[in-house]
C-alpha cells in the first residue's frame, strides 16, 4: 500500500469514518442532482 504512511498522521478510527462519510455524502449529492435535473429518470421509474 503506497499511501500507508497517512495513518501515521491521521488515526484510522477518525480517518476511516470521515472518508466513508465523505464518499456517502458525495454519492447522495450526485444521485440527487441527477434525479432532479433530468426528465428521463422520472419517466424511467414511472414505467
Amino acid at each position: 500500500m503506497n499511501q500507508g504512511r497517512i495513518w501515521c498522521v491521521v488515526n484510522p478510527t477518525i480517518g476511516l469514518p470521515l472518508f466513508l462519510g465523505a464518499v456517502a455524502t458525495i454519492s447522495l449529492i450526485v444521485h440527487y442532482s441527477v434525479m432532479s435535473n433530468t426528465t428521463w429518470v422520472a419517466a424511467f421509474f414511472g414505467g
